[in-house]
């Protein structure tokens, strides 16, 4: 039977190529960001190209109560998720003591706080099935200090740290975590 992939950031980059992937295999998917036009045309595209349901949830999960919420309203809407894809994030340059402190905050909120609170529900519901994936897109970024990208490397840092540990504890319930770490990819992350 197919799976149901949850992905965040799906309307572009990398979470799009995953979405479409996912589809291509026959899985629906859900779709996480926060351009629901960009979501609805995916949605579209999936759906003629590939013959699955695609679900479109726009949300900008960058506070733990919107990824909270997130789930709530994927459960209400009766989807069972067997594959949590954490894509979403962002990042930004410059000198950590020059950038606006709220930047460095919406990034820690964004990277951490909603893939944390993701993990933690969608995990605890899969944990209870006994079956399911999560997959964390952390970066290269996330294995080496990174001077005018201080904060961004930091938080790819904890993605990598978290997403080993929830592995070795879901594993024996029957959930797997794995973490991406690509290098540099063209997609609009770079000009945002």
């Amino acid at each position: 039977m197919p799976e149901t992939a949850l992905i965040t950031g799906a309307s572009s980059g990398i979470g799009r190529a995953l979405a479409i992937h996912h589809a291509k295999t026959g899985g629906d998917v859900v779709l996480v960001a926060r351009r629901e036009d960009a979501l609805r045309e995916l949605a579209t595209k999936i759906e003629a190209d590939h013959g699955v349901t695609a679900h479109v949830f726009a949300a900008d999960i960058g506070t733990s109560d919107a990824a909270f919420a997130l789930h709530q309203s994927v459960k209400t809407a009766g989807i069972d998720v067997d594959i949590l894809i954490n894509n979403a994030g962002f990042g930004g340059q410059g000198l950590h003591i020059e950038r606006e402190l709220s930047s460095e905050m919406a990034m820690i909120d964004l990277n951490i706080d909603a893939l944390v609170t993701l993990c933690h529900a969608f995990g605890r519901d899969m944990a209870n099935r006994g079956s399911g994936r999560i997959l964390n897109v952390g970066s290269t970024a996330g294995f080496l200090p990174g001077p005018m990208q201080a904060v961004y490397f930091a938080s790819k840092a904890f993605v990598n740290s978290l997403s080993q540990a929830l592995d070795e504890e879901l594993r024996d319930r029957g959930v797997t975590v794995t973490v991406l770490a690509p290098g540099y990819v063209e997609t609009e992350f770079a000009q945002t």
